[in-house]
């Protein structure tokens, strides 16, 4: 992937974790904090850094509740809760970064910044107001710590072994993902086929098949989180999953086809699991052949 897809990729993720956290505090508008949150659970360097100095999800957000209240209390201001509690940025509209949020990403991608998460973390371990400063001591560490994981972490990284050929004529996605939680959770959630709506975007439900044994029916679904209706050809609305491989609890495979397009090549997922500080690093790799031979025009 080039750079500028990397940073694309990046700046969507870490938007998306962000305002993901705002919502939870039912604001708008994401700052500072939450783009710290948003790094915690980052898959790339700067989420392995930051909790590797000890940082989990739970403990930064309550570090985050504890600074606003400690701010709003230094007004006169007592707060019970700060919103909802919960993410509810898919269900609504109307997020943005504020403008010193917003200048971080984009000094990340200057002055040789790479725009990866780790020269947005090192931007933000630099920003002057002290707010990230007061978060993390409230974590029990310093940006300095911080920075000094990050420079390990980018040197085992650099280290590491190239990947392996692919095979002629098949096509491969890969997608990493961190999860904060254990291992034997995040297995249970993955090999479960029922509980697939909760982790697969593209499975609104599910059933058992009852002409395939050993297998399931996914249905499409049929509106976005936001209740907005999704416009789906009837062909891709039904898809046949089977279990291929369940090693607890490190690896899953499920095997999918349409069954109303017997054209379109079956898809294997497989999922790799490894217990990472503070939660679970997860490897997806979907991988289906390509078709071969003359195109019809």
């Amino acid at each position: 992937m080039s750079r500028f897809l990397n940073t694309a990729a990046t700046m969507q993720q870490l938007s998306i974790n962000g305002m993901e956290e705002a919502s939870r505090e039912g604001r708008r508008e994401a700052d500072l904090e939450h783009l710290l949150l948003a790094l915690v659970i980052s898959d790339q360097r700067a989420g392995t850094a930051l909790r590797g100095v000890g940082i989990t999800l739970d403990a930064a957000r309550q570090a985050v509740r504890d600074q606003h209240r400690e701010q709003l209390s230094q007004l006169g201001v007592e707060v019970e809760q700060d919103g909802p509690d919960r993410i509810v940025f898919h269900e609504t509209d109307g997020y943005e970064w504020t403008d010193r949020a917003r200048a971080i990403l984009s000094s990340s991608t200057e002055d040789d910044g790479r725009g990866d998460a780790s020269s947005v973390l090192r931007r933000l371990l630099d920003e002057p107001s002290g707010l990230i400063a007061e978060i993390l001591a409230r974590l029990g560490t310093t940006a300095d710590a911080v920075r000094e994981a990050l420079n390990d972490a980018e040197h085992t990284a650099a280290s590491a072994p190239l990947p392996s050929p692919r095979r002629r004529n098949w096509v491969h996605g890969r997608f990493e993902s961190f999860v904060p939680a254990p291992i034997e959770d995040v297995w249970e959630l993955l090999a479960d086929a029922e509980r697939m709506p909760e982790w697969n975007p593209m499975t609104g439900s599910i059933e058992a098949d009852a002409e395939h044994q050993g297998s399931w029916i996914a249905h499409a679904p049929s509106r976005r989180p936001d209740g907005t209706p999704l416009k789906i050809k009837p062909e891709y609305r039904r898809r046949r999953l089977t279990q291929a491989e369940a090693l607890r609890p490190t690896r899953v495979v499920w095997w999918s086809e349409y069954s109303d397009a017997p054209d379109v090549p079956p898809r294997m997922l497989a999922i790799v699991l490894t217990p990472t500080e503070a939660g679970t690093h997860a490897t997806l790799t979907s991988t289906w052949r390509r078709r071969t031979g003359w195109r019809r025009l």
